[in-house]
């Protein structure tokens, strides 16, 4: 960017992130973003792989372990609910900071839970952590990235996630004969505690969030300097988008503007995160039940966190150009297919029919999961950004808790894995219509403004 493009009177925030190119903070916010929603993902993991230990090591059966799974995603949907209004009201950084270490020291705590009463209450604060953790780490990189690379990047940063569930279902399954489940809650709490110096030295405040809330110009113009090319030092005088607000209410979600797309993307939510915890909570117990072992099983749910990892920088690629909607209903169809593919590949043993199907779910799912909350961050603007990407979550998370719950249910009713599986093509159809329709929704508005122009002219 030329200085004399900097030097412009007045400009908006975003005008003036997609003016630089992406620069090392830009990129420090993402790697920051990315290792807080992995260690959620390995969070999420190793619950579902220490199960068998604890049903040993306590006598239980499946469903006294809902429970457990339940607990956490409780906390999630509380945090969320909480944390995003905050966040639109104090800030993205100190709500981020707080919930890691709400779900680090929880976590560490609840690998000395004497008893299941104990652990359940823990995994509710850790849930309580992560649910304010990951929507505000979606939401600040989001709010760094440019424009027209926005879903690429968010997508990429979420990726954490499935990589973190990826590496916390190998670890676990690895270390658990060594360490207990006791040591996989002690690594599940130790990481993010180790994380906070770095969150808390090396990651800026949302420039957006700051301009919009009027802080001190010096505060504003250093962070600011911070996006800018080598040997460039002049900062224009930044201003907020003129569809934004200081002044933040929840209520900004249901209206006339946003309510349909709200609900619409709080269905997808709910319908393909019900998929992913029932897969990442029951698949290891379900593989074991049929003969699998548990380090083999470990790699089997592992290629569906790969898949997901694939699908999303993919998908995020392909939303950034053909649009985000259209990309997302297409891959939910795909996914609901190999959801199928997986119980007919549990049912027959057949090796390679399972691992493509996980691999297909893990794109088709997992990997629009990742999307859908890069098209939620796109979907709101500053002033209710972080409440409409936590709220979202929280609806999720929901959803997380019926797929956890269900999924004990449903095999005390002794259903294959055919049948589950079968049951499971339900919700990722519906959250391929509920894109359907956003996009539909979406094409009448544009086509709408384009009539109210012609009209003005």
């Amino acid at each position: 960017m030329k200085n004399t493009d900097v030097q412009a009177s007045r400009m908006e925030v975003q005008q003036f992130i997609d003016a630089q190119p992406l620069s090392r903070t830009q990129k420090l916010i993402i790697a920051l973003c990315f290792l807080v929603v992995a260690i959620d993902g390995f969070d999420t993991a190793a619950v579902g792989f220490i199960a068998p230990a604890l049903k040993e090591a306590w006598q239980l059966d499946a469903t006294h372990l809902a429970p457990l799974f339940g607990a956490g995603l409780f906390g999630l949907m509380a945090g969320a609910l909480i944390f995003g209004p905050l966040a639109d009201k104090i800030g993205r950084k100190p709500i981020l900071i707080g919930s890691v270490f709400v779900f680090g020291l929880a976590s560490l705590l609840s690998a000395f839970s004497p008893d299941m009463t104990t652990l359940v209450v823990l995994r509710f604060i850790t849930g309580i952590g992560l649910g304010g953790a990951m929507p505000n780490a979606i939401t600040l990189t989001s709010e760094y990235c440019p424009s027209a690379r926005r879903s690429t990047l968010v997508t990429l940063m979420f990726c954490g996630f499935t990589v973190g569930s990826a590496l916390g279902g190998i670890v676990s399954a690895q270390l658990l004969s060594v360490v207990d489940w006791h040591g996989i809650l002690i690594i599940g709490g130790v990481l993010p505690l180790l994380t906070l110096p770095f969150l808390m030295w090396l990651l800026p405040e949302s420039l957006r969030f700051m301009v919009l809330q009027n802080k001190p110009e010096h505060q504003i113009k250093a962070t600011a300097k911070r996006l800018l090319s080598t040997g460039e030092t002049q900062v224009p005088a930044l201003m907020a988008s003129r569809n934004e607000k200081a002044k933040v209410s929840v209520t900004e979600l249901f209206s006339k503007d946003y309510a349909v797309g709200t609900m619409l993307i709080w269905l997808a939510f709910f319908m393909s995160l019900l998929i992913i915890y029932l897969i990442s909570s029951w698949m290891p117990t379900l593989l074991k039940d049929v003969g699998f072992d548990l380090k083999n099983a470990s790699w089997i749910t592992s290629v569906f966190q790969i898949g997901g990892t694939v699908g999303a920088i993919m998908l995020g690629f392909l939303m950034d150009r053909l649009g985000a909607s259209k990309v997302l209903c297409a891959a939910y169809v795909l996914g609901a297919v190999f959801v199928v593919m997986v119980g007919q590949g549990i049912t027959s043993l057949n090796m390679a029919l399972l691992l493509i199907g996980m691999f297909g779910v893990g794109v088709g799912i997992s990997g629009s999961q990742v999307g859908a909350n890069a098209f939620s961050s796109a979907f709101y603007p500053t002033h209710c950004r972080a409440t409409g990407v936590s709220w979202a979550n929280a609806a999720g998370r929901s959803g997380s808790v019926v797929g956890s719950l269900v999924g004990g249910w449903l095999m005390q009713m002794h259903m294959s894995a055919a049948q589950i599986m079968g049951l499971l093509a339900i919700p990722a159809l519906l959250a391929a219509v509920a894109f359907f329709l956003i996009s539909r929704r979406m094409r009448g508005q544009v086509a709408a403004q384009g009539l109210n122009t012609a009209t003005a002219k």
